[in-house]
């Protein structure tokens, strides 16, 4: 054990004396949380959407037979309360929302008019603003061109004013940091995990040091791990300096737990750690896990994760390599905690999915390591 944590300082004080690898761990995230503040339009596509209608007004149920044609929108079904949509969006079952009130086609007969609410989920920004711009188009257009062709309202009444009452939950204000934060944290994290660690194991190999440390009393495999421990606390330095900006400079709220955030950050961290254990024991010079790091693992997370674009949006092939990416299943995680504020029951899928991921990483890549050295 005492030989063990000599590795461990050995490789501190190894980090440590490297100026270049330290402004790259801590300017690198600083830098990304800083110009991912900014928003990216993007389409939607298969966008769910729930109506709430107590009465069940047939005219509603005919405009949502319009919204479910829509290329944008999916109708998947009626609930009979706010609280129900509510429990609905929680759940992930819908992204958006029609509110009616009751007597709904009754008041658009009157003065007054009637009111509709077009709800939607804004922890993405983007994707609500469109939704709620394409929503409220549909809805226009179909009580102005289709109900008055049915002669459903006169033209010569008072009535007939359709008063829209939009409301952006999670996010009312639309701020773009508030979708690129979490997809921001899994992309440095699996960057600084997997490319320092496999860069320092390859580096070893390169010199040839690695057949000396191997020969010492402690298994090799602990050594391994020796080096590892430097780079999971300076990840969690990361992770608190990325909270940090987030939090005091970004102004984005954590909702819900402070403590389940930091353990699915630990967890994705340790998956990330596994990842570049394996890209070690893959290759052989460091230009070669540099490569595989930073742009095979790059590009996955950036297109394929939810982080830019809506994986729903994508073809069908790409929604199921999606569902391979670590840093999609992370990133919705912490979309719904620091976000969403839902409690630490609605993201065990996707905690239990990264536990999965990172056991079977772990454990290919300590196979990997024991066969290269027999």
């Amino acid at each position: 054990m005492k030989e063990f944590f000599a590795f461990v300082k050995k490789e501190f004080l190894h980090i440590f004396r490297d100026t270049k690898t330290l402004l790259v761990l801590v300017g690198l995230p600083t830098a990304l949380i800083v110009l991912f503040g900014f928003a990216i339009s993007t389409e939607i596509r298969n966008v769910n959407v729930g109506v709430c209608a107590p009465d069940g007004d047939p005219a509603v149920m005919r405009l949502m037979e319009k919204v479910d044609k829509s290329e944008y929108f999916t109708y998947v079904g009626r609930y009979d309360s706010e609280a129900g949509i509510d429990r609905a969006m929680r759940r992930g079952e819908i992204d958006a929302a029609l509110l009616f009130e009751d007597d709904f086609m009754s008041k658009m007969m009157k003065p007054g008019g009637a009111e509709i609410a077009v709800i939607t989920d804004a922890t993405n920004p983007n994707n609500a603003s469109m939704e709620v711009m394409y929503l409220t188009g549909i809805v226009t257009e179909y009580f102005r061109d289709d109900l008055q062709e049915a002669a459903m309202l006169n033209a010569s009444s008072a009535g007939g004013n359709l008063v829209p009452n939009l409301r952006m939950l999670y996010n009312p204000q639309l701020k773009s940091s508030y979708n690129f934060v979490p997809g921001i944290m899994g992309l440095i994290l699996l960057l600084i995990c997997a490319l320092m660690t496999s860069v320092s194991i390859v580096r070893e190999k390169e010199t040839g040091s690695m057949e000396v440390l191997l020969v010492s009393p402690i298994k090799p495999i602990n050594i391994v791990l020796a080096k590892m421990i430097p780079y999971f606390v300076i990840s969690c330095v990361v992770l608190v300096n990325i909270l940090l900006l987030t939090i005091f400079v970004l102004k984005v709220p954590v909702a819900g737990s402070f403590f389940w955030m930091i353990l699915v950050s630990v967890i994705y961290i340790i998956l990330s750690l596994g990842i570049g254990m394996l890209v070690s024991t893959l290759v052989k010079t460091q230009i070669i896990a540099t490569l595989i790091c930073g742009m095979l693992f790059m590009v996955p997370v950036m297109m394929l994760s939810g982080m830019l674009y809506p994986i729903e949006s994508m073809p069908r092939v790409f929604q199921w390599l999606a569902q391979l990416v670590p840093a999609k299943w992370f990133i919705e995680a912490i979309r719904k905690i620091m976000i969403e504020g839902v409690p630490v029951r609605f993201v065990l899928k996707e905690m239990t999915i990264l536990v999965l991921m990172a056991t079977v990483i772990f454990t290919a890549a300590v196979k990997k390591f024991n066969d290269r050295l027999e």
